[in-house]
């Protein structure tokens, strides 16, 4: 009895003494760690990694830059089904707990005596929050110590609430995804409050392992470890046995749904992102900005349909290039029995039907392999093809497809992803001559068999028809009359139909941009045919001979040192000797005649290059260098002879509409710019661009629809801000050009839309349009600038290499049909006006031949506009009847 009592007594305090070592090397160890713990306070000023996003002026996503996908939610946002969720999987006494939980300690301490190795780490996700955002993941005994210490600080500064919204914002749920939010998007392409419970389950499974519980990945594990926790949600009470029956029914339906835009317009992107980089450094890509551009979507996603169709309208023009690619029909596998047998039922049922598709699509489900009957290819599995197409890019809307059946006025093809498409004659077979050079294409075949060939790769858009209301040759030659009448009889009420266009990749390239002339906001930037296909930004980058586009610049010069629309210069041969040129310049007309004696507005609307020349040596070379610096252009950089003129100074795209600008608002200049403003991830504003404003008066200049006010903008901002930050100040774009020389400009440039070189641009039924058509040597560069009070626009078509792009093209073919599809848009709801003429400007009667004051009555006598001061005051010898003109400047207005 004694041996047992001292048994007991030694026992008792043999656990007293561990029970107090194990205190105080614990409490020791704590005095040791705990001046090297971080201070939580600082957790609430810990900025998650969030990517940069770039919008345009209308709100709308354009891009998304960074290695991390997160759109971090606030708690109020979180659906309680998945918070239901994410604490059912993995902490369940989150709320009775003080950020440790001790029994999940004590069962991990026993896994790993019994076990030998870590089975579970025990961890709380406030244990987890303390992990991600101040220590590592390295499975040490001193880092799990230090997990528990600064777990029990987080609970004593944080609530449950903000630890928990740290935790569904900071976890990595695989594919990219950070955060909660973002899960639901890469995983179902919803909004976080749209998801199943079935789908809460499957993201609440991911912070546990987010590559083995992966759904795309491994499905079946994932299943799981959704329904585990559907149990365990059950077992807890947090669903009735109803939710729980549906949700564990409910199919698997994750898939990746890569970055939603809600524009494309990477090259506007791109611009945005290295403003971003230029400002923040690599910050930019993880501190949460975003970047408010001033593009219109609208008019954006117009400007890329008008690029797309102009290149693919030229490439037409100039001949079938021949396939990308030819597939090996040696490569196709043959059919199994299985396959076999879903061929023959696929053959039976499309004979029970009179006018069915030959191309019939079977999918062999057992095999999730495409086959194809009825094509010329015979019965075979089209596997190997399909995978080849799937490396092949689209560019633009033109899809890769390899051709499986050709008939006689028409082809079928197969896409990657096992559709077929069949092309008719009438849509672009018939335009299909092979390409022989720049200039000739031979004469189209006869039939699709001598144009293309089984196997061929080529690419093909969707295009929407209606279907005709009356018979045409062109239906299938099978159809007999009845049933072509019950088709017209039906019509009316047939839905449209997709039909496929013929086409091919272009080689040349295009760009398109669009500027506010009254600040300089870029609205619309299209720098190529396709990012995809080359990132190289025509429109800001490619310094290309503006050709005639230049002259405008040369005109207002030399309205400016007393020359006038009236003008008049002899279109004759000019020949230029200099010891600088091997041989001399004897410039000419694009074609390639002599007009005479020719006004300067009629030389302009009909672009006659040797009248320009002449222009410019009569007001000299030195004065036109010194005016070019109101339009952006520096004057070092021009070429000191009589080409200049001709434009034989490179410019992009963008600065020649910049140029335009100065016309477009009656003499100021103004400086381009894409980024209006940026915020951080507070959404406090940190970059706000001040541009150059026209000012009338007191007033900002406003264009309707077009431009956003800036008073408006100036109020959010001062919103965002400190009421203690200095208002922004007006910044008034200068006068550069006399508002009276504008004027006289304007009025010229009209009329190279109404007779001269760009008449195609009257079918937008506007008279407030004027422009300029370009075209260089070669002809290698196409262009064409134009504009209104309220948007100016810059065209150009060429090649990156310089090659020559046909002889039959021109400024008025190749760019101006893509201003005029872009501003068909961009004008829709902007009223016609016209500006008002300026005091100082007068209107006169005179002979359009002489350049002349001329009597009323003369049939050759048309109404011009000068300068006051310019206004011609005598009359032709062969009107004077001796003594004072008769006829005196009237008509004032």
């Amino acid at each position: 009895m004694i041996l047992k009592k001292a048994l007991w007594l030694f026992m008792g305090w043999s656990t007293f003494a561990i029970v107090c070592a194990i205190t105080t090397a614990l409490f020791g160890t704590y005095l040791y760690l705990n001046p090297s713990l971080p201070d939580v306070e600082n957790i609430r000023e810990i900025e998650l990694q969030v990517p940069l996003r770039v919008f345009s002026a209308d709100g709308k996503l354009i891009g998304e830059f960074g290695e991390k996908r997160r759109d971090p939610v606030t708690f109020e946002e979180t659906p309680d089904i998945l918070i239901s969720a994410v604490l059912s999987a993995e902490d369940d006494g989150f709320y009775s707990h003080q950020g440790v939980d001790i029994t999940g300690l004590l069962r991990a301490v026993s896994q790993l005596v019994l076990s030998g190795s870590i089975q579970s780490g025990g961890s709380t996700i406030t244990m987890q929050v303390a992990r991600n955002f101040f220590l590592s993941r390295n499975q040490t005994f001193s880092r799990k110590f230090n997990e528990i210490l600064l777990a029990l600080k987080i609970e004593q500064e944080l609530s449950k609430e903000e630890i928990l919204t740290l935790y569904l914002n900071k976890i990595y749920l695989g594919n990219r995804a950070y955060g909660v939010k973002t899960a639901a998007k890469v995983y179902y392409g919803k909004e976080l409050s749209e998801i199943t419970l079935a789908q809460a389950a499957m993201i609440a499974g991911l912070p546990k392992a987010p590559s083995s519980y992966n759904p795309i990945a491994n499905p079946s594990r994932a299943l799981i470890r959704r329904n585990w926790i559907l149990g365990r949600m059950q077992s807890l009470n947090k669903i009735s046995d109803e939710e729980y029956e549906q949700a564990i029914n409910e199919p698997m339906s994750a898939s990746y749904h890569g970055q939603q835009l809600d524009l494309y317009a990477p090259y506007v992107a791109e611009i945005a992102r290295e403003k971003a980089l230029s400002l923040f450094g690599e910050q930019a890509y993880t501190g949460g900005y975003n970047v408010y551009t001033t593009i219109d979507s609208k008019l954006q996603e117009a400007g890329q349909r008008a690029v797309v169709n102009g290149l693919l309208a030229y490439t037409e023009r100039h001949g079938y290039r021949g396939a990308e690619l030819r597939l090996d029909t040696n490569l196709l596998l043959p059919l199994n029995p299985q396959q076999q047998a879903a061929v023959t039922e696929g053959t039976r049922e499309a004979e029970d039907e009179t006018n069915s598709d030959a191309n019939t699509t079977l999918s062999d489900k057992a095999n999730s392999k495409i086959i194809i009957n009825g094509s010329s290819l015979g019965e075979v599995n089209l596997l190997p093809w399909l995978e080849t197409l799937n490396t092949i890019p689209s560019y633009g809307k033109l899809k890769p497809a390899a051709i499986i059946d050709i008939q006689d006025k028409s082809f079928t093809a197969i896409f990657a992803s096992g559709e077929t498409a069949t092309v008719e004659w009438k849509n672009g077979l018939n335009k299909a001559g092979k390409y022989v050079n720049e200039n000739f294409y031979s004469p189209v075949p006869n039939s699709a068999k001598k144009i293309v060939q089984l196997g061929d790769v080529v690419r093909l858009f969707a295009i929407e028809e209606a279907p005709p209301l009356q018979n045409s040759n062109e239906h299938n030659e099978s159809s007999n009359s009845s049933e072509n009448l019950a088709e017209t009889n039906n019509a009316e009420i047939e839905p449209k139909k997709t039909q496929w266009q013929f086409s091919q990749a272009p080689k040349a390239q295009a760009s398109l941009v669009a500027i506010a002339p009254n600040n300089g906001a870029i609205k619309t930037i299209v720098g190529g045919f396709d990012f995809n296909q080359t990132s190289f930004n025509r429109a800001t980058q490619a310094k290309r001979l503006p050709g005639s586009n230049f002259k405008p610049f040369v005109y207002s010069i030399g309205l400016e040192h007393g020359l006038t629309a009236a003008s008049i210069f002899n279109d004759a041969p000019i020949v230029v000797e200099s010891n600088q040129l091997e041989s001399a310049w004897r410039p000419e007309n694009a074609s390639g005649k002599f007009y005479g004696p020719t006004r300067l507005r009629k030389a302009l609307y009909l672009s006659r290059n040797l009248v320009s020349i002449r222009l410019l040596r009569n007001i000299g070379i030195d004065t036109a260098i010194e005016g070019m610096g109101r339009f952006g252009i520096k004057g070092k950089e021009l070429p000191k002879n009589l080409s200049m003129v001709l434009g034989t100074y490179v410019m992009t795209p963008l600065e020649v509409a910049t140029g335009y600008s100065v016309f477009a608002n009656s003499g100021h200049k103004v400086e381009p710019f894409l980024v209006d403003r940026i915020s951080n991830s507070q959404d406090e504003i940190v970059f706000q661009e001040t541009p150059l404003t026209v000012v009338a008066g007191d007033k900002l200049t406003q264009n309707d629809n077009m431009q956003e006010s800036i008073s408006d903008t100036l109020t959010d901002i001062a919103k965002t801000q400190d009421t203690t930050t200095e208002p922004l100040t007006q910044k008034p774009a200068p006068r550069v050009m006399d508002e009276r020389v504008t004027y006289i400009m304007n009025s010229m440039l009209r009329d190279v839309v109404k007779r001269g070189t760009a008449k195609k641009a009257q079918v937008l039924g506007r008279s407030d349009i004027g422009g300029k058509t370009g075209t260089t040597n070669g002809p290698t560069d196409a262009w064409f600038s134009g504009y209104n009070p309220h948007l100016v626009a810059t065209a150009w078509l060429g090649f990156d290499d310089n090659s020559k792009i046909g002889r039959r093209e021109y400024g008025g073919t190749a760019a101006l049909p893509i201003w005029i599809e872009f501003m068909e848009t961009a004008l829709k709801s902007i009223p016609d006006t016209l500006p008002s003429q300026p005091d100082g400007v007068v209107t006169v009667r005179i002979n359009q031949d002489t350049g002349k004051l001329t009597l009323p009555d003369d049939p050759n006598g048309i109404d011009e506009i000068f300068l006051e001061e310019n206004v011609p005051t005598e009359l032709p010898e062969s009107l004077q009847t001796g003594g004072e003109a008769s006829v005196k400047p009237v008509d004032i207005f």
